[in-house]
């Protein structure tokens, strides 16, 4: 999905969640506004919180394949509709889109 598209996508699939695959210090210095914080690696044990398996899930990493190993694993568990978040946090970045940094 192509980061122009993601704000529509929120519109018209009110139900869709935007995973934030990364590490809790890259999710804590800035990510996609909304988006909910699973490691890549936690993917396989924790699950995420939705409607059912056809909610829409949009996924990102910083470049790519932390969200490509999450992405698996979250069809492993479950997830029908995961496809990922095209040039990721980066791509987010240089599109000038918003993003939520949280201060501690």
């Amino acid at each position: 999905m192509k980061a122009a598209d993601l704000p529509a996508q929120l519109v018209s699939h009110s139900d869709t969640v935007v995973v934030d695959v990364r590490s809790a210090f890259e999710f804590r210095r800035g990510h996609v506004p909304g988006a909910v914080h699973l490691p890549f690696w936690a993917a396989a044990f924790r699950s995420l919180r939705t409607r059912g398996p056809s909610t829409p899930v949009v996924v990102y990493c910083g470049h790519g394949p932390r969200a490509w190993i999450a992405r698996t694993l979250l069809r492993w568990r479950g997830a029908a509709h995961v496809c990922l978040l095209d040039g990721h946090m980066a791509g987010w970045r240089r599109a000038g889109r918003p993003e939520v940094a949280e201060h501690r």
